[in-house]
């Protein structure tokens, strides 16, 4: 072998072991972040939960107790528990659901804000984190009157938990929770252990989380530009994107596999910043994320062998699904909301800070205190 090829080899083998380095330094991030926002209230989304009176309070109470902690799996284990327990009934935790389904697209938008130096890479990645709130929010939009007048996710939820009651689950294990929660976790405790004054932690928890991902983020948008860019490229293109039932079975198989949605479709939006993908290939993904996120709950839920467990898990399973029925035949509308919403943005990018704040935390407190 001649040496500017092995050069070119070298060169190649090391932009991708750095690629792995920041794609797990990224998986970090985003776990502490989680970890952070827990430490600030994850008694609070609880005491939240347990306040709702009806389905518009338990609506924004699930956005709120899902941003807060930045898990919707988080949340609706809360609500399961809560459900089985008798604290509240079956009918007054469907909103909650609902509501965490928004909640959960918080850290895909937070992660679009890595390329906010970037105005036009910026607008790109925006939008292709933003276009799962659209679809989240447009589904709630029509699918939270129509259970509030026919109670169908209720009553088709309570008939399929009676034909799956005596099935027996299994634990799913996510490998890469076991290779990344620990590290997080561990700078999370430590933080702790140093600062023993709570708020403070979670304060100095939270700002290591956000620079970790966005110096993870902005060396991956370096590196898959020239990493990926070529082969990869093509392999994303000509295949695992190339058809919709192919991105959209990528987005199931792949959230059960790590068990988050909001990790899977924050892994498209460096790509989509990037220009590799577009929105429109990864919206089918996005979807099939929503839909892969609650079948790891469901199977979870039948080891309780609890009956509200399992109908709250074919609760949200149903939901996405309807919402997927619904909205993928009419993507146009998400599609176009998020790129619309992101051009607007995109020219005054302060701005997103304010769509973050005031979507995930500001109406859902403010409604909810007036109601």
């Amino acid at each position: 072998m001649s040496k500017k090829p092995r050069n070119e080899l070298l060169k190649t083998v090391g932009k991708a072991i750095l690629l792995i380095f920041f794609l797990y330094l990224f998986l970090v991030s985003i776990e502490l972040l989680g970890a952070s926002f827990k430490m600030f209230g994850g008694g609070f989304a609880e005491r939240l939960i347990q306040i709702t009176a009806n389905p518009f309070v338990g609506l924004f109470i699930g956005i709120l107790a899902t941003s807060i902690v930045q898990s919707s799996s988080c949340t609706t284990s809360i609500v399961v528990g809560m459900v089985a327990a008798g604290v509240i009934p079956l009918r007054g935790a469907i909103p909650i659901v609902m509501g965490a389904n928004i909640g959960t697209t918080v850290t895909n938008t937070m992660v679009s804000l890595a390329h906010i130096t970037r105005r036009t890479e910026f607008r790109r990645a925006f939008a292709g984190a933003i276009v799962h709130d659209k679809f989240n929010i447009l589904s709630v939009i029509v699918l939270l009157p129509l259970e509030m007048g026919t109670h169908y996710l209720e009553y088709s939820a309570s008939f399929l938990q009676k034909i799956f009651s005596g099935v027996g689950g299994f634990k799913v294990v996510s490998p890469l929770k076991i290779i990344v929660k620990p590290v997080a976790h561990s700078i999370a405790s430590g933080i702790e252990g140093i600062i023993p004054h709570t708020f403070w932690a979670a304060l100095i928890s939270t700002v290591i989380a956000l620079a970790l991902l966005f110096l993870s983020l902005s060396w991956l948008v370096k590196l898959m530009k020239t990493v990926i860019i070529g082969k990869i490229e093509r392999l994303l293109h000509n295949y695992l994107f190339a058809k919709p039932y192919r991105s959209f079975l990528l987005g199931i198989l792949f959230t059960c596999l790590v068990q988050s949605s909001s990790v899977v479709t924050s892994l498209t939006v460096p790509l989509v910043g990037a220009g590799i993908l577009s929105i429109e290939q990864i919206f089918p993904y996005t979807i099939g994320s929503n839909i892969g996120t609650t079948i790891t709950a469901f199977l979870a839920s039948l080891v309780t062998q609890s009956p509200g467990a399992i109908t709250i898990a074919f609760v949200h399973l149903l939901f996405n699904i309807s919402g997927a029925t619904i909205w993928y035949p009419l993507k146009r509308v998400p599609i176009w909301l998020a790129n619309h919403t992101a051009g607007l943005i995109s020219r005054r990018r302060w701005m997103a800070f304010l769509y973050i704040v005031v979507l995930f935390y500001g109406i859902p407190l403010v409604l909810i205190y007036l109601t």
